[in-house]
């Protein structure tokens, strides 16, 4: 029929150019990304749930965010003058004995008190003076960055 051309069929010894087939010494990527997107994912959705104490509609200003060491102990107010640490609500009387019983540095601690943009400020006003007149005077306001 034809005739064959190359050593195909022959009966000599080949070689193998390259490595040889066995163990790769390599890690596999695609699984390794396939599971950093995932965690990726779950974080961009469960980040913004993750907000502290009660929720607020803070009021928005153009101050720029401040740059805080540890965490602040944040007080919040909602619009119906209810104050909040963390979650548990707090009459105006067990405000001071819960922030000193929370505080690390003692009185040196940061207050933040979060206001509902709704609420009465002379309620604000007269939470801060509570929480100066415990002897705590790092104290300060909290609102969100404006949106443009």
């Amino acid at each position: 029929m034809g005739a064959m051309i190359g050593a195909a069929g022959g009966g000599g010894r080949r070689r193998r150019r390259g490595r040889r087939a066995g163990v790769i010494n390599e890690i596999n990527m695609t699984p390794f990304i396939d599971v950093m997107l995932v965690l990726l994912i779950i974080f961009m959705v469960a980040a913004p749930l993750m907000t502290v104490g009660v929720p607020l509609d803070l009021p928005q200003t153009k101050a720029a965010q401040l740059n805080v060491d540890q965490k602040p102990i944040m007080l919040s107010i909602r619009q119906s003058g209810q104050v909040f640490l963390a979650e548990a609500e707090l009459k105006d009387n067990e405000i001071i004995p819960r922030l000193g019983q929370i505080a690390k540095n003692g009185q040196e601690e940061r207050v933040f008190v979060r206001g509902d943009k709704k609420v009465d400020y002379g309620r604000v006003a007269e939470v801060m003076a509570i929480v100066t007149s415990g002897g705590f005077k790092r104290v300060a306001l909290v609102t969100e960055p404006e949106q443009r």
